[in-house]
């Protein structure tokens, strides 16, 4: 799909659907009709041709129910229910599939990324970008060690993966070519969407926000859920953890060095070399050392295993809006 500029005007070769927003969604039914609405709002003020694809990753709230009220309504919004809880990182990769628009604009159904940020992300595209970030500025509303620990974390994977992760989100605007390379050329499972958007590569921008509270409802994601994605991240951009058990093994050989030489002067010398303690402390740095390691080899054979059986992301249980009075018809594999 080729993407021409005019004055201002946008329109799109094959289509003339502009921008599609892409919603992941678990659980919220009761938040989800104002944050669709907030959406509209900023939409219809640009005057754009639009589609909104809510992706229900397995809710058990009834969120599915109210996107069939809300396609009901307004025929651009449209559906899709995947047969269970697949996780984010797939309901953004579902909805990415079903999109049809020369954009997409991905982000949350809670309104802590702030649809008044469309028209500028729309801004950077017409001037040529081909992805654009929404980089949170203020993380105010979050605790200062879980601020920390996601600076800290960022930090860290921006060092090794080569790839700038500072205030990284999910709200990002994607050019129809990177959807197409991210879709359709990248055949991997367990995903991370923050770091493929970089990892793609074309020119990049960014807007900053600032992250607010949630109008209704609780965050849905748990400490084990943020540090499975943490994984997920550092797996699959960067090997830097395999590094790090050759700098145990050459930690452990130093001193082991200063354990030998230190038992052999003390030999020379005539005294009782000191056996309980060093002993000890010996076998319990190796083997937390080895431990470490095997821990580390395991997650990178996990991923590989996972990624191995070749199983689908996400299974489709139905979708609504995808018909062809709606004007898109989608395909899931």
């Amino acid at each position: 799909m080729n993407t021409e500029h005019s004055g201002g005007t946008v329109t799109t070769a094959g289509s003339s659907l502009v921008v599609s927003i892409v919603l992941p969604a678990h659980n919220e039914a009761s938040g989800l009709g104002a944050a669709v609405k907030s959406i509209l709002k900023v939409i219809h003020s640009l005057e754009l041709t639009y589609e909104i694809i809510v992706v229900d990753d397995g809710s058990s709230d009834g969120t599915f129910e109210e996107i069939a009220r809300l396609n009901a309504i307004d025929v651009n919004i449209k559906g899709i229910r995947l047969s269970r809880k697949f996780g984010k990182e797939s309901a953004l990769l579902a909805g990415l599939r079903a999109a049809d628009g020369a954009v997409s604009i991905t982000m949350d159904a809670d309104l802590q990324h702030p649809p008044e940020l469309i028209p500028q992300m729309l801004k950077k595209w017409r001037d040529g970008a081909k992805v654009v970030h929404a980089v949170k500025r203020d993380r105010q509303i979050d605790g200062w060690l879980t601020r920390s620990s996601v600076a800290l974390f960022n930090k860290l994977l921006s060092l090794t993966s080569g790839l700038n992760m500072q205030g990284a989100s999910d709200f990002k605007l994607l050019d129809r070519t990177v959807i197409d390379l991210l879709v359709h050329e990248l055949p991997e499972r367990g995903r991370f969407y923050r770091g493929l958007a970089g990892w793609a590569g074309f020119e990049q921008s960014s807007v900053p926000f600032d992250v607010v509270e949630r109008d209704t409802g609780s965050g849905k994601w748990s400490g084990f859920a943020l540090f499975d994605l943490a994984l997920t991240a550092i797996t699959s951009f960067t090997s830097a953890p395999l590094r790090v058990i050759t700098i145990l093994g050459a930690a452990t050989l130093v001193f082991g060095i200063i354990v030998s030489v230190e038992a052999l002067w003390s030999w020379f010398r005539g005294y009782a070399v000191s056996g309980f303690v060093t002993i000890i402390i010996t076998l319990l740095l190796i083997g937390s050392f080895i431990m470490i390691s095997l821990g580390i080899i395991g997650e990178y054979i996990a991923k590989i295993y996972a990624e191995v059986k070749d199983r689908p992301p996400y299974v489709v249980e139905s979708t609504c809006g995808f018909d062809k009075n709606s004007g898109s018809q989608t395909s899931f594999g």
